[in-house]
């Protein structure tokens, strides 16, 4: 990215130290595309280079100081002109005056906390960039470079299962369990589906993966709801006693770990939704929120500390989730 100025310009580059070794991670961006970006965790140290490139050698460029940023920030679509920073760091690399030739400047960043996981949504963008700048009284010259951040999980010492009777007054009584109520990203949802009670001619049943997110606080907030899997259980009609066994795969799906009031910002949950048709069309529905976490595939020592601030944010259920809730019909 080249910028003009009277008399002389220049160029920034900035260039991480392990770029070569570093994995890439896919991310998607706001318009929907995927592009690939350096992976970092929490905790993890970011150093490289910046490399100011004269456009015009022989012609000196003053200018006010340079310096480089990282930062990490909420942007809401709805508020565009506000930048939410909860991550700010800056290295001055050069005191104000000029340059005469082009020139490296050296940066590191030490464990730096980057507490949330980079998402970007319907309605927010949490993302974290790498800003180089060199500061000149009419206009500055700068570059971004955005990196993607995973946050590990360790795996969750209570994860109970999830049980519950669902039904209709003397019409239908379903009783279904899921083997746990957290999952990692890549993990199987394994379960079943007891008919206790069927009185209703029952045509259709799926479960769908619902992922809600929110935005905003008070009156001012947003939900957005995204089907993410439909998982059809059964097609005909069943019968009292019959039991059908649930197994869904969850590799095949773009999903974020559950995300609870970041920065108090935002939310991004995740919902089983058991859905039943009758013959006449008229569905049924119960949902059941499931929580989600990433699981690392390889425990390295850098990701220790990591590790154990992502299982201190996870939130543990005290008890299992049990209980006898009446089918919400949608007409």
């Amino acid at each position: 990215m080249s910028f003009f100025s009277f008399g002389q310009s220049a160029e920034i580059d900035v260039v991480l130290t392990d770029a070569e070794t570093r994995k890439k991670a896919e991310h998607k961006t706001e318009d929907g595309k995927k592009d690939k970006y350096f992976l970092f965790y929490d905790g993890e140290t970011v150093a490289g280079k910046v490399n100011v490139t004269l456009k015009n050698p022989g012609k000196r460029l003053e200018h006010q100081g340079i310096k480089i940023e990282f930062v990490g920030q909420i942007e809401l679509y709805y508020d565009r002109g506000n930048h939410h920073e909860f991550v700010s760091l800056v290295k001055d690399l050069a005191r104000p005056g000029e340059l005469t030739q082009s020139q490296t400047f050296d940066f590191e960043f030490t464990h730096v906390e980057k507490p949330y996981e980079s998402y970007t949504g319907q309605n927010v963008k949490l993302r974290y960039f790498l800003r180089a700048t060199v500061s000149r009284r009419l206009n500055d010259i700068s570059k971004e470079m955005d990196i993607v951040v995973h946050t590990l999980s360790t795996y969750p010492e209570l994860n109970s299962s999830i049980k519950m009777e669902v039904g209709i007054e003397d019409c239908l009584h379903i009783e279904f369990e899921y083997n746990k109520s957290k999952y990692h990203l890549k993990d199987v949802i394994v379960g079943k589906i007891y008919f206790l009670l069927v009185r209703i001619k029952i045509k259709h049943m799926e479960i769908d993966i619902i992922k809600r997110e929110t935005t905003g606080t008070g009156p001012s907030v947003y939900h957005e709801n995204d089907t993410i899997a439909k998982y059809e259980i059964m097609d005909g009609a069943p019968v009292r006693g019959e039991s059908i066994p649930i197994r869904l795969f969850l590799a095949g799906y773009e999903m974020t770990p559950t995300m609870r009031d970041i920065n108090k910002k935002f939310s991004v949950r995740y919902y089983l939704n058991l859905v039943l048709i009758d013959e006449e069309e008229r569905r049924y529905f119960k949902q059941q929120e499931i929580t989600l976490w990433r699981k690392g595939d390889v425990v390295r020592k850098s990701m220790s500390s990591q590790a154990t601030i992502g299982a201190q944010r996870f939130e543990g259920s005290k008890s299992s989730v049990s209980s006898v809730l009446d089918l919400k019909c949608r007409a």
